[in-house]
């Protein structure tokens, strides 16, 4: 009963068996390295080499992708491994050139993340082979040895990904955007349907509104692991982050005009024959990001969006100086809507591959397309190198934390100083609370296992005995002690040590002894960065560079209002500060969701928070186009009201941007407006004026309108809800 209550405790912690298939094919690949080495080939050095490079590189490795993809990252990552173990052998001559060698490749392990995700699955296992080699004897004639037995581990490893019981396929942002696409396509016709015949169909249009937000909503950077999430560098991870920013935009958008759906049914109006057009682009460009499926074609978009804008000024009411504002009104969202589906198409053409066709209607948003991949890697280097960076601050902690500890393990001549680096790195968490929560199961699972490892090596002496044990504790390290939780993970890995050490250099209970003194030394060392280096983690980063981000949005709306009025220049300036804060905000916002949150404190709505802010660039870049800088100069009256409406959106901004920085979230902010609300601004304004200039005022209102929505859909909130 005992073993059923725990094998189903085991099944629940692990339902898709992936934590069990990623233990079994480690325990076979590092027994038969370990076997063949030790007892085939008679090398203690092609035996630790190999047992260890397995471990690295298939438990400390978290890779992205389906197994062919994951194995050929472990092929691929070979060079950087060899050069890892040379420098880490070289420099193991002396403490402090062993220790700064852990300084330098510590940091630039750790911090060339930022570039690419799938670096940040291998940091750990990079780290791992630098410290194994950087510890005397110095030997740098069993170089060869060594790096035989890592090559071994590693291409056993990558063969065993593919043909050993291989994972199932794990859903990708890109298969998350095609399913959103499919989910706001579908309520874009809605939408349609509703300006056409707005009293027919509301219970499935509610129901298909709702299904939109839910696919929309897994789209969001923090709600994806670090492995999946579009973060990279490169041109296609971009274009994927372009694209679900603009999806999200227009599934709001969509929702607007069907709340400003007009009383009585419109057969032939412009707006809904544009929705329709732009629902068929994105169900097609969501499906274009398939494998095998030929890039999105953008022409019947693009002569979609001609036809709406060559009869969208025309529509008059009653008397001929008397614009059709309604319509106007609808008219605008629908082309600023259409103006996002194509911003959605032409990303998800960079993200497939192809050229963004096209893409020159939006000169800076895609601009990086033109770009090698090393000038965006270095790009995203350069952003990230900022006092408020959270990857520099991670770095920076973890570099010097495994150099005191090599320091600590060098001058004290522990004889398996190895261990204390790996405490270290076990405990050291990105923030002090998190470092003290790993802190308790690290020692007590260690006390555990060296207490067990004690007794089993006063009891057994013959080696043989150990060596037939090995794949059992390499199944119960990391597959039953990883279901469990950390204090079985540390006292079966500390277990799993002994069975290795008692084969390769047996010491009997002075093992476990050092053992329990290395760990602790390292949690101590671990535990003391934690606290003295940046030990509020990313939160405090994510308030600061939110905030900034927040400010700089609001006086990107500022100045792009006072370049339709003729009185400021196009605000690239500003929209470019936007976009270089937004790529803190990025990585300050996923390394935030991986920390543990203290309940007392007030908590952000993020999502909405960081949400009012990404509308700016994309919306501000569609409006320009259309309207561009002096459309609406010299039109007193119309200025008049614009700086009034985005003098209070700056000002909402600035106010969100406090709240933001003090954690906690934002009071009221000016309430959206709908198409009637809109008209009842408008008309004073209008008399014998151009319909032209009413439609670009038309436009700059409904943006900033929008932009207030956005906002307001922030609620106050109380306590530590989040």
């Amino acid at each position: 009963m005992l073993a059923t209550s725990l094998l189903g405790r085991l099944r629940r912690r692990d339902p898709g068996d992936a934590v069990l298939r990623r233990a079994v094919r480690l325990t076979l690949v590092a027994s038969v390295v370990f076997y063949a080495c030790r007892y085939g080939a008679g090398s203690q050095v092609l035996a630790t080499y190999g047992l260890f490079g397995a471990i690295a590189a298939g438990s400390f490795a978290q890779l992205p992708g389906p197994a062919p993809q994951r194995a050929r990252i472990l092929v691929t990552a070979l060079p950087a491994v060899w050069a890892l173990i040379v420098a880490g052998t070289l420099l193991a001559w002396s403490t402090w050139a062993a220790a700064g060698g852990m300084l330098v490749i510590g940091f630039v392990v750790s911090f060339a993340g930022v570039g690419n995700p799938r670096l940040v699955g291998l940091a750990s296992a990079f780290q791992l082979f630098y410290i194994l080699a950087s510890f005397p004897p110095y030997q740098p004639d069993t170089l060869p040895q060594r790096l035989v037995g890592v090559t071994l581990a590693v291409v056993l490893l990558a063969a065993a990904e593919v043909l050993l019981w291989p994972d199932p396929v794990p859903v990708t942002f890109r298969q998350l955007l095609t399913r959103a696409a499919d989910g706001v396509g579908a309520f874009l016709d809605d939408a349609a349907d509703a300006l056409t015949d707005p009293h027919a169909g509301h219970g499935g249009r509610d129901s298909r509104r709702a299904q939109a937000y839910d696919v929309v909503a897994p789209l969001g950077l923090g709600r994806n692991p670090p492995e999946r999430a579009p973060t990279a560098a490169g041109a296609q991870d971009r274009a994927l982050r372009i694209s679900a920013a603009a999806l999200r935009e227009v599934l709001a958008e969509a929702d607007r005009l069907a709340g400003d759906a007009p009383p009585e049914p419109i057969p032939d109006l412009a707006a809904a024959r544009l929705l329709r057009a732009c629902a068929d682009t994105t169900r097609a460009a969501g499906r274009s990001l398939s494998p095998g499926v030929p890039p999105v074609d953008l022409g019947s978009l693009d002569a979609a969006i001609r036809t709406a804008e060559a009869a969208y000024p025309v529509g008059r009411g009653g008397g001929a100086d008397a614009p059709d504002v309604p319509r106007m009104c609808r008219d605008a969202t629908a082309l600023a809507l259409a103006d996002q589906v194509r911003v959605f198409a032409v990303g998800a053409r960079v993200a497939a591959g192809a050229r963004p066709a096209g893409g020159a209607a939006y000169p800076r948003l895609f601009e990086y397309a033109r770009h090698s991949p090393w000038t965006l890697y270095w790009w995203q280097f350069r952003s990230h190198l900022a006092p408020r960076s959270a990857h520099l601050h991670s770095a920076l902690r973890l570099a010097v934390a495994l150099s005191v500890a090599r320091v600590a393990a060098g001058v004290l001549q522990l004889n398996h100083g190895f261990w204390v680096l790996l405490a270290t790195l076990t405990v050291l968490r990105t923030s002090a609370a998190d470092t003290r929560t790993a802190l308790r199961p690290a020692v007590l699972g260690t006390i555990v296992g060296v207490v067990v490892s004690g007794l089993l090596v006063l009891l057994i002496e013959e080696p043989l005995v150990y060596a037939i044990v090995l794949p059992v504790t390499l199944l119960l390290a990391f597959g039953v002690g990883r279901l469990l939780g950390p204090v079985w993970q540390q006292a079966l890995f500390t277990l799993l040590l002994t069975v290795v050490f008692s084969q390769l250099s047996p010491e009997g209970w002075r093992l476990a002894e050092a053992r329990l003194v290395d760990v602790g030394l390292g949690a101590v060392i671990g535990v003391l960065a934690g606290v003295a280096m940046w030990p509020r983690g990313a939160s405090h980063d994510l308030r600061h560079n939110a905030a900034r981000y927040l400010t700089a949005s609001g006086d990107a709306v500022a100045q792009t209002v006072e370049a339709v009025l003729g009185d400021a220049p196009p605000p690239e300036d500003d929209l470019d500060r936007v976009r270089r804060r937004m790529v803190l905000v990025d990585s300050s916002y996923c390394q935030y969701h991986s920390e543990r949150h203290d309940p007392r404190h007030g908590r952000v709505d993020w999502d909405a928070a960081l949400g009012a802010g990404q509308h700016v660039v994309p919306g501000a870049e569609s409006l320009l186009r259309r309207n561009p800088p002096g459309c609406l100069a010299g039109w007193p009256a119309a200025a008049v009201l614009l700086r009034d409406a985005a003098g209070q959106l700056r000002s909402a901004y600035d106010e969100l941007a406090g709240e933001v920085a003090h954690g906690r979230t934002s009071g009221p902010v000016p309430a959206p407006a709908d198409c009637v609300d809109e008209v009842d601004r408008v008309r004073p304004l209008l008399g014998a004026v151009d319909a032209a200039a009413v439609r670009h005022l038309v436009e700059v209102d409904r943006w900033l309108a929008g932009l207030a929505d956005s906002l307001n859909r922030i609620h106050p909130r109380t306590g530590s809800q989040r």
